[in-house]
């Protein structure tokens, strides 16, 4: 039985497209990060005046120990997960003067966006390893701060 090297050739070229294929569908489903932002009030209080607000759990917390910032104490005020595909983009309402818009750049690349009332505050990109998280934050009144921590939940 002869061969016909250009059956040949196309068939090693119909394998690899396929491979190719394959490889990058499993890529770009593996590339949809799973995440999670709060909105966390900082203060040296003892305790909100919010009984909705409950502690910050202890990871975020010893994260924000770790941070220079000058509160003692961390509240959660909302909590949203979401997952952002490849190239995808997502805008989440932490509260009704608080958005966040997380845009996927690529691998574990994010741009974060924060809106306070409405108006752009802080755009911040950088790379969010598995297991790490992100906290931006301001001021607020009275001493206090607001702070937003995306983690990273896969």
């Amino acid at each position: 039985m002869r061969h016909n090297p250009a059956s040949t050739a196309i068939l090693i070229w119909c394998s690899v497209v396929c491979a190719v294929l394959a490889c990058g569908e499993s890529r770009s489903q593996a590339a949809t990060l799973k995440l999670q932002v709060q909105l966390v009030w900082g203060t040296n209080d003892d305790r909100s005046p919010d009984p909705k607000h409950k502690p910050v759990e202890s990871d975020v917390r010893e994260k924000l120990k770790e941070l220079p910032l000058k509160w003692s104490n961390y509240f959660e005020v909302n909590r949203k997960g979401f997952e952002v595909s490849p190239a995808g983009v997502i805008r989440i309402a932490l509260s009704e003067k608080c958005e966040v818009e997380v845009r996927s750049l690529g691998s574990s690349k994010l741009e974060v966006t924060l809106f306070g009332k409405g108006k752009e505050t802080l755009k911040r990109t950088q790379s969010l390893p598995n297991g790490e998280m992100l906290v931006l934050g301001g001021n607020a009144p009275n001493s206090t701060a607001w702070l937003v921590v995306l983690k990273r939940m896969e």
